[in-house]
């Protein structure tokens, strides 16, 4: 059998194939770009909480990744039969493809969405909520970019997997690569040499797309930029200084914040036993005790990321919480700055930008008075040189830095600390404390959950001992020493307090 070249050749050349692969990529880019947005949208209801949404949203996958895509377009493509108001648009082979490509691939486009969500640590959307930013918010701002940088290799796979499925849309006479294929060797028989030049046209499309998203993957992979170095002379670092003054503490209340009968629960297990507590402004307080006393969970119900089930928080005289109410921190949130664990940086950010988010949703001012605050607030905490760096190329003790920066950029009038040196190495743990000395010595108000003991005794108004979901003592330093409490006692003598 004679193979003819000249014929396959031609063909590189012919309009009709070039006109059909302008088709194959409209209608992948659209199907791509459409069912990507469809898709998040879909993959957040599949994550919803709302029983609602979450069973509506797994229906949809459900079905439309049981369907085949070829009984879906004749479907559609057929649908004006029964609903001739559909013809208008469903009526034109395009739009119907389109119509059915969209449809089956929000389906797995959703799930590719959803790990990428699933993906995006929790106490990410946790900083989010201490800086009082909403769900839209959050969801835009920080769990949308990371989620996308995390599910852009697969929805690249996908984008390839859509171009190759145009070729089924053939079945509704949409003139794409295959139709005008099967035309020619129809006519002229030579099949193997026409869809030899069919098959170079798909391999072309989806080698000049893969190239491309290659590219985008690339671009948006924050591990591989360089920080812009920042270079300020000594007068422009006095001028950011100058421009930053920490709000004197709030007036009119002789409490910052009072704790009243405080309970939380989680399942059958009761973490917090009716906590009373009273924090006079500019008070700072360490909370100690062993692990699993509830220490952690009354910081987290103190800024509302967890619930109370009983009791309720009073912040500088005016109800906050109420579990009575089932009331949530609000707008007045962001008058309690909270530093985690773990950090909790937003890693596709700078650390000025970091800094400055809060503020900017918030709308505390101009960008440009925003920024200086943001540099002062970086030099304050020893982090300007590393405004332009990523969380990922500090060390846990600058990033730490950077975290109280971040909180006291929405100048809370409380700080609240969730041991803010366990997850650093030892080396690490001074240069935070610093901070945190610092910040004593200006007179904020602070409760700090804290392993270091020597700090804790060292920089404390008052200490709180906690066991089993109860303050045991509460006390200045010294009578926390000098107690006779056999539990506190018991605790004392297995960690290091120096004298």
């Amino acid at each position: 059998m004679h193979f003819d070249w000249d014929y396959t050749l031609g063909l590189l050349w012919d309009r009709d194939f070039w006109s059909a692969c302008w088709v194959v990529v409209k209608l992948s880019i659209a199907t791509w770009c459409v069912g990507v947005a469809a898709g998040f949208v879909l993959a957040l209801g599949k994550q919803s909480r709302n029983p609602l949404l979450n069973k509506a949203a797994g229906l949809y996958i459900w079905f439309f990744r049981s369907l085949p895509l070829l009984v879906l377009l004749v479907f559609i493509y057929n649908l004006p039969q029964v609903f001739p108001a559909a013809g208008a648009v469903l009526s034109d082979p395009f739009y119907a493809g389109l119509t059915a490509l969209v449809l089956s691939e929000t389906a797995f486009i959703a799930e590719i969405h959803r790990g990428g969500i699933l993906g995006v640590p929790r106490g990410q959307i946790e900083a989010g909520r201490a800086l009082g930013i909403r769900y839209a918010g959050i969801q835009r701002m920080i769990v949308i970019p990371q989620a996308l940088r995390i599910a852009l290799p697969a929805l690249s796979n996908e984008f390839i997997t859509i171009a190759k499925l145009t070729s089924l849309v053939s079945v509704i006479s949409l003139a794409e690569i295959l139709l005008v294929g099967q035309r020619l060797y129809t006519q002229n028989f030579l099949v193997f040499e026409t869809m030899l030049a069919v098959a170079f046209y798909y391999v072309l499309i989806v080698t000049i797309f893969d190239k491309l998203l290659a590219w985008l993957e690339s671009h948006l992979n924050i591990l591989r930029r360089t920080p812009r170095p920042l270079t300020l002379d000594q007068r422009t670092r006095d001028a950011l200084r100058a421009n930053f003054a920490q709000p004197p503490a709030a007036q009119g209340a002789e409490q910052a914040l009072q704790v009243q009968g405080a309970r939380k629960r989680f399942g059958d297990h009761e973490v917090l036993k009716g906590i009373d507590l009273v924090v006079k402004p500019g008070e700072v307080i360490s909370i100690i005790g062993p692990s699993g006393s509830g220490k952690t969970s009354l910081i987290r119900t103190l800024n509302g990321l967890e619930s109370l089930d009983g009791g309720r928080v009073l912040l500088h005289g005016q109800p906050f919480l109420d579990s009575a109410r089932g009331s949530t921190p609000g707008a007045r949130i962001l008058d309690i700055g909270m530093v985690f664990q773990s950090f909790n940086l937003f890693p596709h950010k700078t650390v000025l930008q970091n800094v400055m988010l809060a503020p900017q949703y918030h709308r505390r001012g101009a960008f440009v008075d925003l920024r200086c605050e943001a540099l002062a607030l970086l030099d304050k905490v020893g982090m300007l040189e590393h405004a332009h760096k990523y969380p990922h190329q500090l060390s846990g003790g600058q990033q730490q830095r950077v975290a109280i920066a971040r909180a006291l950029a929405m100048r809370p009038s409380i700080m609240l600390f969730d041991e803010p040196t366990s997850a650093l190495d030892p080396e690490l743990v001074a240069e935070v404390l610093k901070v945190v000395e610092t910040l004593a010595r200006e007179g904020m108000t602070m409760l700090i959950v804290t392993h270091e003991m020597s700090f804790a005794f060292k920089v404390s108004d008052r200490v709180l001992f906690m066991e089993s979901g109860r303050v045991l003592l509460d006390a200045p330093p010294a009578e926390v020493l000098a107690s006779d409490d056999a539990r506190v006692k018991d605790f004392l003598s297995h960690v290091h307090v120096a004298g």
